[in-house]
């Protein structure tokens, strides 16, 4: 099996053998020694640590704006996706917006702690004068926060 790794695994004592990568700012993301040590025991097994290319990176940037989850995916959250999606592999994570853009891309999720998000839309509505919008930000006509909401 061939699987990329998301922070969350690092967090967890979930056994897992096989072909496995994650990105460089995963490394970044950890912040305990436990985590870290089991990072580094990864390594010593075998865990590659590889960043995607471009043009794998503009299919989930592209998947993202779809699924409304382009203002909520970190940098690592997209170079994992993209990762996966070069390299045809399974993602390893808990995070329901890595999920939900992952659905729009074709990569298959495991789920680790948690459930497996469901397919979710989002839409965007304004705080002051509830106009709906295409995006979050702030609302054109009264200039009230716009905020992402369930669909």
């Amino acid at each position: 099996m061939r699987a990329v790794l998301d922070t969350s695994f690092f967090f967890c004592e979930m056994p897992l053998e096989g072909e496995l990568y994650t990105t460089p700012s995963v490394f970044d993301e950890l912040i305990d020694i436990r985590s870290k040590g089991r990072f580094e025991k990864f390594c010593a097994l075998g865990l590659r640590v590889a960043a995607p290319r471009v043009e794998f990176l503009k299919r989930v940037d592209d998947a993202a704006v779809r699924s409304g989850d382009a203002g909520v995916v970190s940098v690592t959250d997209r170079e994992l996706l993209a990762l996966a999606l070069e390299l045809d592999a399974e993602l390893f994570t808990d995070d329901f917006a890595i999920q939900n853009v992952a659905a729009g891309v074709g990569v298959r999720v495991t789920p680790m702690m948690q459930r497996r998000a469901k397919k979710i839309r989002w839409k965007y509505r304004c705080t002051g004068c509830g106009r709906y919008s295409d995006h979050d930000g702030e609302c054109p006509v009264c200039g009230a926060e716009i905020k992402r909401k369930l669909k």
